[in-house]
């Protein structure tokens, strides 16, 4: 669809949550922004999500509403901005009703059923390549604007990197040993690789590489997180409770990180540190770290891999039965150790 660039003045992009589903979608970003050059960026997310998207480059303004709200309150946020353009990149009922109630000329989102009603630019259901931070790509397509860019984006701010700094110092002879971060977060149980697997990785590691390991994790993980930290001989560092910033100040202070299929492995990747995705019932054709710096690692010859399980109904042997001598090649090969 042909529009006048010229009127374009105030752009939405609605992704309410995940965390890595929102750093995925900033693929869309310096596309956006290519083609709409005088325009502010403005992001919808739920108020948990946003970090997100703070301190990016392209985002002027972040909206954020609760997911209890009632979704009046959030269009009458929305509508009070007046922006030209909105893209629903969520398009579930709620977003579909915010985007037709938000006053915009241009309605963006994905031909679904039941939410038609809502766009008047509809970008078909598929992708732009194989990964899911490509499908946001689709709604840029319908108003022919150019992909230059498929970069995902997510920065630190100082006093994030300040925290990592203090928390690390004197800590480990950053001069010897590598630093690699092992983040056990899963949004789904049967993504959470089992603690005695991750020990295994980790214990392989140390005997061919000289490293020293950090524990990062966030809520509900401080069990696996306490598990591996008792597990590991010598004894790694493991991160305090920190907020997602915090965290993500440590991970930028990594040369490797190994990671489940999780929103800290997306932004990992999007900061550009090398990093192991560890598959088993998600397919990393669609869900791997997004970044040339970036590998995975899955048991693919089961019969069960890549069963969109939320909880295993079998005995996990997608994670348990994964070759650790792998995980240890491909650290090799990422840290280009010698």
């Amino acid at each position: 669809m042909n529009i006048n660039k010229e009127e374009i003045k105030k752009i939405l992009c609605i992704k309410p949550r995940g965390i890595g589903d929102i750093v995925l979608s900033t693929i869309v970003l310096e596309n956006l922004k290519a083609a709409f050059p005088q325009s502010e960026i403005h992001y919808l997310t739920e108020d948990f999500a946003k970090r997100a998207v703070e301190n990016n480059t392209f985002v002027t303004k972040i909206l954020t509403f609760k997911k209890d709200d009632l979704v009046f309150k959030t269009i009458n946020k929305v509508r009070r901005e007046k922006y030209d353009l909105v893209f629903d990149f969520w398009s579930n009922p709620k977003t579909a009703q915010i985007t037709f109630l938000s006053g915009a000329k241009y309605r963006v989102g994905i031909e679904k059923r039941g939410r038609r009603y809502a766009y008047n630019i509809l970008g078909k259901t598929g992708s732009m390549g194989k990964h899911a931070a490509e499908d946001n790509l689709v709604q840029l397509k319908e108003l022919d604007i150019p992909i230059i860019s498929k970069k995902i984006i997510y920065n630190t701010i100082q006093e994030e990197k300040l925290f990592a700094d203090n928390f690390l110092r004197d800590k480990i002879n950053r001069s010897d040993n590598y630093l690699i971060g092992i983040i056990p977060s899963g949004g789904w149980e049967s993504k959470r690789c089992d603690t005695k697997k991750l020990i295994e990785i980790c214990t392989e590691i140390l005997n061919n590489i000289p490293v020293s390991f950090i524990i990062l994790w966030g809520p509900g993980d401080a069990a696996d997180a306490k598990a591996i930290y008792n597990g590991l001989n010598p004894t790694p560092l493991i991160a305090p409770e920190t907020s997602f910033g915090q965290l993500t100040g440590l991970i930028e202070k990594c040369d490797l990180v190994i990671a489940n299929d999780s929103g800290p492995m997306h932004t990992a990747a999007a900061m550009g540190i090398p990093t192991i995705g560890i598959f088993g019932p998600t397919n990393p054709e669609n869900h791997r770290p997004f970044s040339s710096k970036s590998d995975f690692v899955i048991k693919s010859d089961l019969h069960c891999i890549i069963c969109n399980k939320l909880e295993c109904p079998y005995n996990h042997e997608c994670m348990l039965e994964l070759d650790s001598n792998e995980v240890l090649h491909k650290t090799i090969k990422l840290l280009d150790f010698k």
